[in-house]
């Protein structure tokens, strides 16, 4: 009997990221709607085919997006606030606006709240949702892509944002948690139900619900949600005019703590994670077992890792599955959208490391190989080509030790983890060294990376300059800015990051134990593309990495300059790491490479040094029973371990960045940096509540506009988002900085927008002293 075989969902950028070129071409008025259309539709397309020719069952349709699929499911359920519905835009434009903010013309609008997507590097939208909004059908995208598929003769499988999750993630107007009262619940029932109900008459045969939030915490409030939702939405699946099968799929973790409630819905087939939450979910399945109608969709290739599959161990998995139910489809654990495109793009890797190597397009052979292999049973399977070539690359070993690196883990003490003096003692003696005003201004670190730097760096890549030519026109970039930052009044300057491409893969680039792709591109937010390295064997520094244009920067100025690093959480978070060590090992060996980087700029005179941990919240395991012993309790002592070594007199800074702050606000103190800035101004600022609440030792500056926006905030705007934060912290305690870096901002946007937040610094700084 032949093996089903599903995926969750796919990339959407493109091969080349064709998608984002053409977004941006759009937003910039060098091409029209329609071509950003017909754009969107060669992609669908192509990656539809993609699937077809790689023999998998049930192709997902509505995966889709122009910015993000929280996004669009706000759209179709009709929560378009009437700030951006008042512009009067097309349809793409409103949605471009509820996701970057507008600034023209038509009106002067913020963006929608953005938050870290679980524990990925991927940003959605936040939806918003208040008494005044009607929740009704008001989007045909889903039905439009179905057709789409069907009329190349893709007979997809529809997929949406499931109602509980998506109400668990949808805010009020000031970022509160919104009432799941009875009245929204059969709102938004009735719209799903409505659309399940067009999908019959479109002749669909499935339909799936993508429920990652089961794989949190619940109590009973959320059990209720849950069967209250789809007690309105399962009978639609059955009408007069035919019936369709309804998939709830999980992922990033296991669901064994409602298991059996969902099971007991009614569902034609539920989707679990079996790599990220294996042990339990087959656990559990084994516990309560399996309804007879309902199918298991076992996500068995990952769609978080870029490594190979291991045959033998997801066949046991697999074997151990059909002991348990007949019903079995086999699937991707996540939507592929977290993986890179094709591992074919990558010519200028080693075949001995490609051969290890598994992006989208890969999975997808994965997964049929998998579905012939289970069909074929035991017998056949151990003298098949394909389980034999897979046995024999998991048999190789692949990494080589690094001793020196062991045996300096093996040195740390409990003592290296503990900074001398205390913040306490540390923090009058910084006032009085570094002479700062009352709120002090300065910038997260980079500045707009033009045409202009990208080119010059890509010509040093490729030889057509030598070092010291592009190493001249680093110099000129830094003096530029230098001068630009003093003629504002900064009070603690940047030199800009000009000569980094990336905030991790820069730094990856010179330490040992990292390899880099061509094309590997993901998607983080919107057009904004990453492209992480690969974590390949152990890691070390073998020279500095900043010393040089940090020094450059102080040695142009009588003002402090910041030295610019990553920390070893987020240098970790943000690359593919080893799957044969643990993480905590892995970003200790990174966080002794960086503390040696942090004492050779403290020696070369630098006195501020920031070590940016934006994901530091990323990872955070989704069950807050496994935060501190599965996380935490590693990761804060990493970053520690970086900064210890300084002087009383060195301020350390660390920068985080769209992530909820407020739950592990105590854990952020006890980093132990000097000042922490982070993302506030699309929260509506929520986290002081916390910093109010916990004590907050730590300096901090909570930014004071959206730089991932391309609207210029006023000085009166920055004035009143700096007396909001004075009502909850010491004036003595605050920094005014923007969100975060201003790398993809255009020089256009980004000077006007530091000048307004230096005068507004300036205007109430005179109001407080």
């Amino acid at each position: 009997m032949s093996v089903i075989t599903s995926v969750v969902g796919f990339p959407r950028i493109g091969a080349q990221r064709e998608l984002k070129k053409a977004i941006e071409c759009y937003w910039k008025g060098q091409s029209n709607v329609a071509a950003l259309r017909a754009t969107a539709q060669e992609l669908r397309s192509r990656h539809w085919r993609l699937q077809a020719e790689a023999g998998i069952d049930l192709i997902p349709s509505n995966d889709f997006s122009y910015y993000d699929q929280m996004l669009d499911t706000a759209v179709m359920l009709g929560l378009v606030p009437n700030r951006y519905q008042d512009l009067g835009l097309n349809e793409e434009d409103t949605l471009f606006a509820m996701a970057r903010g507008y600034q023209g013309s038509q009106g002067d609008v913020t963006a929608l709240a953005m938050k870290k997507w679980f524990t990925t590097n991927y940003h959605y939208l936040v939806p918003e949702l208040d008494s005044s909004t009607t929740i009704a059908l008001s989007s045909s995208k889903p039905f439009d892509e179905f057709q789409e598929a069907k009329a190349l003769g893709i007979h997809t499988k529809p997929v949406l944002i499931g109602p509980y999750t998506f109400l668990k993630l949808t805010r009020g107007p000031r970022g509160e948690q919104i009432k799941y009262d009875d009245q929204v619940v059969e709102a938004v029932s009735d719209v799903y139900a409505h659309v399940i109900r067009r999908f019959i008459d479109l002749g669909a045969s499935w339909v799936q619900f993508d429920e990652p939030y089961l794989v949190l915490d619940k109590g009973e409030e959320d059990i209720n949600l849950l069967r209250g939702l789809y007690s309105h939405i399962l009978p639609a699946r059955h009408s007069t005019r035919g019936s369709i099968q309804l998939l709830i799929q999980t992922y990033f973790g296991h669901i064994a703590d409602c298991y059996e409630v969902v099971t007991h819905m009614g569902f034609d087939a539920i989707g679990l994670d079996f790599v990220e939450g294996g042990e339990d979910n087959l656990a559990v399945i084994q516990q309560v077992g399996v309804h007879e109608d309902t199918s298991i969709v076992a996500g068995v290739v990952s769609g978080r890792n870029i490594w190979k599959n291991n045959y033998t161990e997801s066949l046991k998995l697999i074997d151990s599955l059909q002991e348990l139910t007949p019903n079995l489809v086999l699937s991707t654990s996540a939507s592929l959208l977290h993986v890179p495109l094709s591992v074919q793009a990558e010519s200028e890797l080693a075949p001995e490391v490609r051969d290890h190597l598994a992006f989208a397009i890969e999975k997808l052979g994965e997964l049929h190989d998998l579905a012939y292999l289970t069909q074929e049973g035991n017998l056949v399977r151990q003298h098949d080509s394909l389980l034999t070539a897979n046995q024999k690359l998991w048999s190789e070993q692949r990494v080589c030790t690094d001793v020196a690196v062991q045996n300096r883990l093996a040195r740390l003490k409990p003592e290296d983890y503990i900074r001398q003096p205390s913040r306490s003692s540390r923090q009058p003696i910084q006032r009085q060294r570094l002479g700062l005003p009352i709120l002090p201004t300065t910038t997260i670190g980079s500045f707009p990376q033009t045409n202009e730097i990208r080119s010059e760096r890509a010509r040093f890549s490729t030889g057509e300059i030598d070092s010291d030519q592009y190493n001249h026109f680093i110099a000129q970039r830094i003096d530029h800015v230098i001068e630009l930052q003093e003629q504002l009044g900064i009070d603690v300057l940047v030199h800009g990051e000009f000569e980094r491409n990336d905030m991790v893969e820069y730094f990856g680039q010179q330490l040992n134990g990292f390899l880099f792709t061509q094309n590997a591109w993901v998607q983080s937010y919107g057009t904004r593309c990453v492209k992480p390295p690969v974590i390949w064997s152990d890691i070390s520094r073998s020279k500095p990495m900043t010393v040089r244009w940090s020094a450059y920067a102080q040695s142009r100025t009588k003002r402090l300059v910041k030295g610019m690093l990553t920390g070893p959480v987020t240098i970790f978070n943000w690359s593919w790491p080893r799957e044969d060590i643990s993480p905590q090992e892995q970003t200790q060996q990174l966080a002794l490479a960086i503390r040696d980087e942090v004492l050779d700029l403290e020696a070369a005179g630098i006195r501020i040094i920031q070590i940016d941990e934006a994901a530091l919240r990323e990872k955070l395991p989704l069950r807050h029973t496994d935060w501190h012993k599965k996380y935490l309790d590693w990761a804060i002592p990493a970053f520690r371990l970086v900064h210890s070594g300084v002087k009383a007199t060195t301020q350390i800074h660390t920068h985080m960045c769209y992530s909820e702050f407020n739950d592990i606000i105590s854990d952020i103190d006890a980093m132990d940096a000097d000042v922490i800035s982070f993302e506030a101004s699309r929260s509506d600022l929520t986290v002081l509540d916390a910093i109010e609440a916990t004590h907050f030792e730590t300096e901090a500056g909570p930014g004071v506009y959206d730089i991932h926006s391309p609207r210029i905030p006023s000085q009166s705007e920055i004035e009143e988002r700096i007396r909001l934060i004075l009502r909850k912290m010491s004036p003595t305690k605050v920094w005014i900085n923007p969100d975060c870096g201003l790398k993809t901002r255009s020089e256009l946007e980004a000077w006007p927008s530091i000048e307004h937040m230096v005068a507004a610094a300036h205007r109430v700084r005179a109001e407080v002293e």
